[in-house]
């Protein structure tokens, strides 16, 4: 009876390490981000076309249908502090001009579009929404 082959460990870990690699590599650019301009070329690259400032103003600022706008919380112009609409909690501000620290975490950025895409739309926003509100947030100075 022949023995049993056990696989190479060597072999295993290499395997391991390009499949780990090839998933890095395929994550959509959105998912790797670390600045707003990256994350805008992931959403802009997912969208198949340019993002247009206007119609990121226009879909942040009117309303979708549902009790609440993007402004009802973030403020018309989102360079100052804004406050939720129910609780009153403050938000801090939205540009990337105004915090430094907005959309440069692609898991924290996408985590909250979610969020409020369903509180304001009542679904998921497309990558060609999230690039154009994300394109005009990026004009903004404080």
């Amino acid at each position: 009876m022949p023995t049993p082959s056990r696989p190479d460990p060597s072999r295993r870990r290499k395997a391991f390490v390009l499949a780990a690699a090839v998933a890095i590599v395929n994550l959509p650019l959105a998912a790797r981000a670390a600045t707003p301009s990256a994350l805008l070329d992931g959403y802009r690259q997912a969208a198949g076309a340019a993002p247009s400032p206007t119609r990121g103003q226009q879909f942040f600022t009117q309303g979708h249908g549902r009790e609440w706008s993007c402004s009802s919380c973030h403020g018309a112009v989102p360079t100052a502090t804004g406050r939720h609409a129910s609780t009153g909690k403050p938000i801090a501000p939205l540009a990337p001009a105004a915090d430094a620290g907005r959309f440069t975490d692609a898991a924290k950025s996408e985590k909250w579009f979610r969020r409020n895409c369903n509180d304001v739309v009542g679904r998921e926003c497309t990558a060609a929404e999230k690039a154009d509100v994300l394109a005009w947030l990026s004009t903004l100075k404080p």
